[in-house]
């Protein structure tokens, strides 16, 4: 299963160095973006839940680094103005870029009707 690694800045200008067990933290934070503390305390609990539980159904067990990390993030959040934002400073590794369909998904064989 492959492993994710977030950093993020938070209010106060700390930088915080983040695991998740799985390359869901793609789908709900973007490099770059701007959350209030409380939309990216979701997002990243949306992430680290769902990682959690792909190990369980993997491994038969929960990722308690995980949940560790999603404590973590909740004590840390709760130090801020929950409108105050987080940025996402990086996701490693990155995802990989699309490969678009190669020729033979993307062209009739000759004869064929649409």
């Amino acid at each position: 299963m492959p492993e994710t690694t977030f950093t993020v800045r938070w209010p106060d200008e700390t930088v915080q160095h983040c695991y998740s067990p799985s390359l869901v933290v793609h789908d709900h934070l973007a490099v770059g973006a701007e959350y209030p503390v409380a939309e990216f305390l979701a997002r990243a609990g949306t992430a680290l839940t769902t990682a959690s539980e792909r190990v369980r159904a993997k491994y038969g067990m929960a990722c308690t680094s995980a949940m560790a990390q999603l404590d973590d993030l909740t004590a840390r959040a709760a130090r801020y103005d929950p409108a105050a934002p987080v940025r996402v400073l990086g996701l490693e590794p990155p995802l990989p870029p699309s490969t678009p369909p190669g020729p033979a998904l993307t062209q009739r064989p000759p004869g064929a009707t649409p």
